[in-house]
Order: structure tokens, then C-alpha cells, then sequence
């Protein structure tokens, strides 16, 4: 009995190190609750969206407008992080998020909805989220120390993904059971215990902030030069900016995808959505076991190739579960294309940048959706969803080879 459990302790040490540390351990429990409920909300959004309104492109506008906040705040964000308690910063960001989403989901189930809510909420949601995605990020390296970061974010992105599955299975049973309100009710509820462990029981092992206070725009031209003199950091800004913008608008395309080709209702729409958590569960859980190699840029550039193979191949799909099984793939591939390139941005960037680099990071990968939602958007509703997963995938197979052409050139004469 004692070499099972010798073995069982051995592999969670070794591939879930960041558990060892309680704080978080606490997070990272709770957020799993919250990530069902967020996943819930993010599937329901787009579907309410097309149901109302009946236009791809209002889809891709309600797509935008979740990210459309981050490109105006998240170099000020940026800022606030390096300057202020991460902890408290999120309490108050949370604390916002069960709000709005509590809002919707009595206009929905009272049935007043307009599409004009769903703008002015989604939009609210957008700029408390442009703090709160940095702000998360941050945290995470005063919860487990540098050497047990990349599988902190990596068990962090396992939960968000486990959420992926089950998130919008539940929603879609529930779209067909009880109505959509309660998916946003559900999210409004699932705060709460990440607010009560941020209020009474996560104490970070350090936190770092400044006590120096600059003008906020001599901060933010600061952290731009600190990220221009690194090419580290600048070539891996790039790879995700093109990632960012072409390959994560799955949430526009898949429920118009998904009525149009597939002809397929709710509760299968959620199935598919849960096939794309499956990947992306299991990527991280890859990312989780080669954790303590450190993050590669080889192996980014790698996944940044593989990954609009799958989405052109779903493009031109026409079965449901072929539809789903590359889906499925295409998030294996998007989750550990970006959790090794948070990995690498933290790891690299000093205690005093950390905050303007993550936000950083946040505009590019987060910030650069709104384009890429509206011309998705654009391009479903003129030529239909099959033609959003082609071009994309094009665009940034020719995208990543140029800047891989060029990368490779300036590096030689360095």
C-alpha cells in the first residue's frame, strides 16, 4: 500500500509542484468553481446574441466589445499592478464581474433584453476584465516563487480548460431545459468563493509593488523600452499578437459554424465547445508535465505552425464529430502556445516590469480579439463560417512563416 502512495506523491511533485504551496492551492480550487460559471457566460453571450438578432456580424461585435476594453487600458492597467496590491486589485475586479453578470441575468430571465444590454454589458464586463486578466497573472509568481511559475500557469490553464468542458456542456443542457438567464445567474454566483478567498485566506508569500511613483504615461513608455531592448520578450510579443488576432475567434465562429453548416441545436453546439475544452484540458496537462524544462522558444514557434492546421482542416469540414475532434486539436495546440508564452514573458521580465510586460501581453493576445472577432465577423456573414476558419488559418500560416524568415535574419547578423 505504501509504494502506491510513494508513486502517486512522486507524480503530483513532479508535475503539479505548484500545489505544495497553500495559497495556491486555495486559488486554484476556487477558480475552478468560477471558470464553470465564466465558461457558462461565454458560450451563452454569442448564442443569445445570434438568437436575438439573427446577424453573425452582431456576434462579432459582441465578441469585440468583451476584448475591445483592453486595448485602451491595459498599458494603464499595466501600471496600477506595478504599483498597487494584486490581491485587493482583484477582489475588486471579481467583485465587479459577479455584478454585471447578476444584471443580465435578470434582464434575460425577466425577458426585457435588448441588444442594446448586451453591449453596454459586455462592454462593462470588458474593462473590469482588462485589469483583472493582468492582475491574475501577476499574482501568480507571489503565490509559487520563479521556479514553480510555468506549472502554476500551466495547472491554472488545466482549470480554465476542465471549465471549457464542462462549462458549456452544462450551459447547453440548461439553455434547453430551464433558459439562457440561468447560465449568467450560475456565472453571478460562481464569484463568490474566489471574493471570500481573496477578502479572508489567500496571504501571498511576497508582494511586490513600487513604492516610486512616476507620471503614469513615464511608466508606461518605460515598460515599452524595457520590452523594445529585450528581444526575448519583443519576438514573443509579435508571435502572439498574430495568434491573438487570427486563431482564438472559435467564439464567433463556432455557434454560427455550428447553425449553418453543421445544422445542429444547443445542446450539441455545447457538446462541440466541450470537445475545444477537451484539447485545451489536455495541452495544459502536457505543458504541466515538461514544466520543470522551462519554457522553449522552439517549442513556440512549433505550435504556432501546427495550430492553423487544424483550423483550416475544420474549415473545411463538414461532419460534426470530425468538427469536434479538430477542434479538440486546434485547442491543444492554442493552450500550450500560449502558456509557454506567459511562461516565457514572466520568467524573463524583472519584478519591477512585471506588471507593464503582463499587460502587455494581455493587449496583444487579449486586446487583439476585437479585430480579429470583427473581421471574422465580417467574413462569416458575407461568405459564410466555413470561409472565417480557412482564411484565418491562412493568413496566419503566411504570417508566421514571414516573421519566422525575418526573425531568423536579424538574429544572424546580431
Amino acid at each position: 500500500m505504501e509504494k502506491p502512495v510513494f508513486y502517486i506523491k512522486f507524480f503530483l511533485s513532479r508535475n503539479f509542484s505548484a500545489l505544495k504551496h497553500s495559497n495556491f492551492r486555495v486559488f486554484w480550487a476556487l477558480q475552478a468553481i468560477s471558470l464553470i460559471g465564466s465558461w457558462m457566460q461565454t458560450i451563452s453571450l454569442p448564442w443569445l446574441a445570434y438568437t436575438m438578432t439573427e446577424s453573425a456580424l452582431f456576434v462579432g461585435i459582441i465578441g469585440a466589445l468583451q476584448f475591445l476594453p483592453t486595448i485602451f487600458f491595459s498599458l494603464f492597467a499595466g501600471v496600477i499592478i506595478d504599483r498597487f496590491n494584486k490581491r485587493k486589485l482583484m477582489l475588486m475586479t471579481q467583485s465587479l464581474m459577479a455584478i454585471f453578470a447578476f444584471i443580465l441575468s435578470l434582464l434575460v430571465i425577466s425577458d426585457m433584453t435588448e441588444p442594446w444590454h448586451l453591449v453596454v454589458i459586455t462592454l462593462l464586463i470588458g474593462v473590469a476584465n482588462s485589469l483583472d486578466l493582468p492582475s491574475r497573472q501577476s499574482l501568480m509568481i507571489e503565490l509559487v516563487g520563479k521556479s514553480d511559475l510555468m506549472n502554476a500557469i500551466a495547472l491554472n490553464s488545466s482549470i480554465f480548460n476542465l471549465a471549457r468542458i464542462l462549462g458549456p456542456a452544462i450551459a447547453g443542457v440548461l439553455m434547453s431545459l430551464v433558459g439562457i438567464g440561468f447560465c449568467f445567474l450560475i456565472n453571478s454566483l460562481s464569484f463568490i468563493p474566489v471574493i471570500i478567498s481573496l477578502a479572508f485566506f489567500i496571504k501571498p508569500a511576497f508582494s511586490y509593488f513600487r513604492n516610486e511613483k512616476k507620471h503614469i504615461l513615464t511608466d508606461i513608455a518605460d515598460g515599452l523600452k524595457y520590452i523594445k531592448n529585450d528581444s526575448l520578450l519583443l519576438f514573443t510579443f509579435i508571435s502572439v499578437v498574430i495568434m491573438g488576432t487570427f486563431a482564438m475567434n472559435f467564439m464567433v465562429l463556432v455557434p454560427v459554424f455550428a447553425q449553418e453548416i453543421l445544422k445542429v441545436e444547443e445542446a450539441k453546439f455545447g457538446l462541440l465547445m466541450s470537445f475545444m475544452g477537451i484539447g485545451s484540458f489536455s495541452g495544459s496537462l502536457i505543458i504541466a508535465s515538461i514544466s520543470k524544462k522551462g519554457p522553449s522558444e522552439k517549442f513556440l514557434m512549433i505550435c504556432s505552425f501546427i495550430l492553423p492546421v487544424f483550423i483550416l482542416l475544420n474549415g473545411i469540414s463538414v461532419h460534426y464529430f470530425m468538427s469536434a475532434i479538430l477542434l479538440g486539436c486546434a485547442g491543444i495546440f492554442a493552450v500550450m502556445f500560449f502558456t509557454t508564452a506567459n511562461s516565457l514573458i514572466q520568467l524573463n521580465s524583472k519584478d519591477e516590469f512585471r506588471g507593464r510586460v503582463i499587460s502587455v501581453y494581455t493587449l496583444l493576445s487579449v486586446g487583439s480579439a476585437p479585430l480579429g472577432n470583427f473581421l471574422t465577423g465580417l467574413i462569416s456573414q458575407k461568405m459564410g463560417a466555413r470561409s472565417g476558419f480557412i482564411m484565418n488559418a491562412l493568413v496566419i500560416i503566411l504570417l508566421i512563416s514571414a516573421f519566422f524568415i525575418i526573425k531568423t535574419l536579424i538574429l544572424k547578423k546580431k
